[in-house]
């Protein structure tokens, strides 16, 4: 945990920015992987964690603006506990940790929020993610399933993610160190691969080391030779010489905060002259964005941008044509870039995205109004502020099935080449991700450097064996 001020600063600016009512705070219970006592490695709820600090099962907690009062709900170790998962701080203790000074027994919520709908008086909750808080919520307040996305309180998701959003010094010191720990990994998958070895050789290795740091994966690994799947978590793939391989993973510290970086590598010693090429072009593009990232610009901007650079580079080498700026305008990069140039990062590594897309990445001003397939993706637009946390990830991806879709139906066929793109149907995919800070004139890269360019690349590869 942070030291008890932090929480207490936190609690007084939510409070400060909301009227009345009660503002309610479900944490996360455990969950069974096929039997009750055999669970998954728990994770408390993020807003949770933000403004009470307790990483422990089983917790909620209220704040009731109009008599100022906080109290936790929950329930010290039974002597059953304690003979299983051994004597730990009390629960009394973890409180005061956290600045709180009234507990009451977790089955004494229900009756609690019951007492303050007979009174008529409102309680704030945030959407639900977890079934067994969606179960609790249709409970409690009479409110078919379904609808409790729609009910949940606007004002309270928007104070908790204005102030989530701007990092604090210990949360930014945090995040450096997950992006630092990050960056070794990944610089210890470079070292290690060698053609022969399965994916989940290096994935395993990926997962020591995150445990190891004394926390552990912020997601599930991303390492597969077909970078072209955004999200593959299979390591079943043999690594062969002439491919390339995707490394997309990061660390979550023991407080809860994430890295979230990716580089991608030829499993020989040399990209070849193909792979280079595409890789120069995400690069660019990577660089490009990155440079613009300041106070006052909108990330749509850079977004778009970003696209506009892996268009031209595209077309550089022949597998796109046309006026460039009509062609990103109207979608037709989306058939090598398919997703957003980056997204908001903290105690998430999607930052807060249970609370609401339209409301962490973009704003009133600003609302994400576009079926367009690609831009549709695109999870941070809005004004960038100093203090944020965000990552820059271009990419290039070969998507067999998409082209044969497209081609089919003569889709952009004034801006893509198919008949080049085909000699690139087995390609895979780029791409190149780092975490950065809005500060008060630019940004920062969050971490250390971790080798980028295809000639650092390839100087580690070719000393791996």
């Amino acid at each position: 945990m942070f030291e008890k001020k932090v929480y207490l600063q936190r609690r007084a600016a939510l409070q400060s920015k909301l009227n009345s009512g009660i503002l309610l705070f479900l944490g996360n219970e455990d969950s069974p992987m096929n039997f009750k006592d055999n669970i998954y490695h728990f994770r408390q709820d993020s807003t949770f964690l933000y403004y009470f600090g307790i990483n422990e099962p089983s917790l909620a907690a209220i704040i009731d603006l109009d008599e100022d009062v906080t109290i936790l709900f929950g329930n010290e170790m039974s002597i059953d506990d304690i003979v299983w998962m051994g004597r730990q701080k009390t629960l009394a203790e973890k409180s005061a940790d956290s600045g709180l000074s009234k507990i009451l027994p977790l089955d004494q919520l229900g009756n609690y929020l019951k007492k303050y709908q007979e009174k008529n008086r409102s309680v704030h909750f945030l959407p639900p993610y977890r079934p067994e808080n969606i179960i609790k919520l249709t409970n409690w307040f009479n409110i078919p399933t379904d609808q409790l996305k729609e009910r949940a309180s606007l004002s309270f998701i928007k104070a908790v993610v204005a102030q989530r959003s701007i990092k604090s010094t210990e949360e930014i010191a945090e995040l450096d160190r997950a992006a630092a720990i990050s960056a070794d990994i990944h610089l210890m998958v470079m070292q290690h691969t060698k053609p022969g070895m399965y994916e989940r050789e290096l994935a395993a290795k990926i997962q020591s080391e995150a445990l190891a740091s004394g926390g552990n994966l912020a997601y599930p690994v991303i390492l597969t030779v077909q970078g072209e799947i955004l999200h593959n978590h299979y390591y079943g793939n043999q690594l062969k010489e002439g491919q390339l391989v995707l490394n997309d993973s990061g660390v979550e510290t023991a407080l809860g905060y994430a890295g979230d970086l990716t580089r991608t590598f030829p499993v020989g010693k040399t990209f070849s002259a193909e792979q280079k090429d595409v890789y120069d072009i995400v690069l660019n593009a990577y660089h490009h964005a990155k440079d613009l990232l300041a106070p006052g610009v909108r990330y749509l901007d850079v977004h778009l941008a970003s696209c506009k650079i892996l268009a031209q580079g595209l077309k550089d080498i022949g597998l796109m044509n046309g006026n460039i700026d009509d062609a990103v305008q109207a979608g037709a990069h989306a058939m090598f870039f398919q997703c957003g140039t980056g997204h908001m990062m903290g105690l998430d590594v999607h930052d807060m995205e249970d609370l609401g897309e339209q409301y962490v990445g973009y704003t009133d001003d600003l609302i994400k109004n576009t079926t367009q397939f690609g831009l549709k993706s695109l999870r941070l637009g809005k004004e960038l502020e100093a203090g944020y946390v965000l990552t820059v990830e271009p990419g290039i991806y070969i998507i067999p099935e998409l082209i044969d879709r497209w081609k089919a139906s003569n889709q952009f066929a004034e801006y893509i080449n198919y008949d080049k793109l085909e000699t690139f149907r087995n390609f895979s995919g780029i791409r190149v991700e780092d975490d950065f800070m809005i500060t008060d004139s630019g940004s920062r890269m969050l971490g250390k450097h971790l080798a980028v360019t295809t000639e650092e690349i390839e100087s580690i590869r070719s000393e791996a064996y």
